[in-house]
């Protein structure tokens, strides 16, 4: 029996898709609080990678920009555009903030793609924090603007006098899911690609269905590489929406 059930074992296909996303410490020894992780290795190449895109290929400022300033150029004007799309010219005054959330949470997407890096946006101990920020941002900006007429953001005016306060409560509760579900979004889009690649990448090692694995593998990552940029544009224009609630509430 032991003998049956060790090759049953070594004939079986075993991966766990999951581990890529295991916090791990750099230099061995337990884990505390000050303890340099993977995660915060990553993290810290995001930064850099972002100096180096916005600040060291711009610094010359070139009148034929090169590729790394025409990026850089591009992602400022696509983010500008934006907020004052939907904020107005209030709104550009914290273009700094919105293009800051930008540039980490995609240069941090993009960075996850390359093989045996760690990928920080699939966690919640990084997307959380982003949420929250946004979150109490947009509240303290909304109370100092506009004072106790922030909450007519909660008031739907236009409604029938009957239905107000149920839509009211409606609003209310929406307004405090948003962290939740702005970070959530983030997180587990990120999460669940990685880990169908982890997958296609198991089954690549059956002989039989590698081919099918390899394509399915590279279709997975082209989608990837797509969803990298519009989680971080959904991430950011949902950051504006918010925004111009802290700076119109009025329905």
């Amino acid at each position: 029996m032991a003998t049956e059930t060790t090759a049953a074992e070594g004939s079986s296909l075993v991966f766990h898709p999951m581990d890529q996303f295991i916090v791990k410490p750099l230099f061995g020894g337990e884990m505390a609080w000050y303890t340099p992780t993977n995660v915060t290795l990553w993290l810290f190449f995001a930064v850099l990678a972002i100096i180096g895109l916005l600040v060291l290929s711009t610094s010359k400022r070139a009148i034929v920009p090169t590729r790394m300033q025409s990026i850089a150029e591009l992602a400022y004007g696509f983010i500008y555009k934006m907020l004052e799309d939907i904020c107005g010219k209030e709104g550009v005054k914290y273009f700094p903030y919105v293009m800051t959330l930008f540039m980490f949470i995609v240069t941090a997407n993009f960075l996850g793609l390359i093989p045996t890096s760690f990928t920080t946006t699939s966690h919640f101990a990084v997307t959380i924090p982003l949420a929250l920020a946004v979150f109490l941002t947009v509240t303290v900006l909304g109370f100092v603007k506009n004072g106790a007429g922030f909450l007519s953001l909660f008031w739907v005016s236009s409604a029938p006098l009957a239905l107000r306060p149920i839509l009211a409560m409606i609003e209310l509760i929406s307004y405090f899911v948003r962290p939740v579900s702005h970070s959530i979004r983030l997180a587990g889009n990120v999460m669940a690609g990685h880990a169908v690649i982890k997958v296609f990448a198991g089954f690549a090692a059956v002989a039989v269905i590698s081919p099918v694995s390899v394509l399915a593998i590279t279709a997975m990552y082209g989608l990837e590489v797509l969803v990298a940029f519009i989680q971080a544009y959904v991430f950011t224009i949902l950051t504006c929406v918010y925004l111009k609630d802290a700076l119109h509430p009025h329905h």
